[in-house]
């Protein structure tokens, strides 16, 4: 652990957006001491400026505190990107965990259904489900898992298939041990770096994709979240750029801060770049 800090720590932008995220993921979990009514709540007057009436960023047409929206959203909006990468990791490596170590017909079935997923465009197939699930939380995670998974598959194929004729493989072959077991307790862990390096970068799509739908009015109405603000305030951008603006700032922010760290995993988990160094 010590050895992959001094490895990740040398990449200052990558600790710049490691503190950045920290900043995010502490205003997200501490958003109802700093805000505790509901950020749905008319509290004063309609599309008053930021530091105007009270308002520190400013108000939308309801007279909604977009301070309160853009804290309480950060909670919906980080898990929403959590959640949804989880899942598609998860469908990413069963698909490629048996298509690389099996090969063969089992191969070419599962890449042929990967492809079958990658020709459609990622956002227009993730529009048409939540559309025919009806928009919520729960149909955002599985859209955007579905649409997500085939990079995963693809990663832990090519892992697999460099791997599993490797001596510790068989060795393991030939202690008898099951093809399951050594998919998922000998392989599968020398591929977590690769794996957690995507994941990471998933996350920021995945919250620029919920961003997306809720801009469109496919996001939960009932659930706040910084894509549903930016809806909220699209018709009003020139006469009340606050309400678009700083909701999508907080999307800019943590997108980057995202993908710096994932950079930064790159660069401490790498085996190539560790010889290197």
């Amino acid at each position: 652990m010590a050895d992959f800090w001094t490895r990740y720590r040398r990449n200052r932008a990558a600790v710049l957006g490691l503190g950045i995220l920290l900043t995010i993921l502490i205003m997200a979990a501490t958003a109802h001491l700093f805000y505790p009514e509901d950020p749905f709540r008319l509290v004063g007057r309609p599309l008053s400026g930021p530091l105007e009436n009270g308002f520190l960023l400013g108000s939308d047409s309801l007279g909604r505190d977009v301070a309160s929206g853009i804290v309480h959203g950060a909670k919906t909006s980080l898990l929403i990107g959590l959640i949804a990468t989880l899942a598609s990791i998860f469908i990413g490596i069963f698909f490629g965990a048996f298509a690389g170590y099996f090969g063969g017909r089992i191969d070419d079935l599962l890449m042929r259904i990967t492809e079958i997923f990658q020709t459609i465009p990622s956002f227009i197939f993730a529009i048409l489900l939540v559309a025919i699930m009806k928009p919520s939380i729960a149909s955002i995670v599985i859209a955007i898992a579905v649409v997500s998974w085939p990079g995963v598959a693809r990663l832990v194929r090519g892992e697999f298939l460099s791997l599993k004729n490797r001596e510790f493989v068989q060795a393991c072959h030939t202690l008898g041990m099951s093809d399951l077991r050594v998919m998922m307790r000998e392989i599968l862990p020398n591929c977590l770096s690769p794996i957690i390096v995507i994941g990471s970068l998933m996350v920021a799509t995945a919250i620029l994709i919920e961003s997306g739908l809720a801009f469109l009015g496919l996001g939960d109405p009932n659930i706040m979240s910084w894509g549903f603000q930016i809806g909220a305030g699209r018709t009003m951008l020139r006469s009340a750029w606050w309400v678009c603006t700083f909701p999508g700032v907080a999307i800019l922010i943590t997108v980057l801060a995202i993908n710096l760290i994932g950079e930064g995993l790159n660069d401490a988990l790498n085996p190539r770049l560790k010889e290197r160094q």
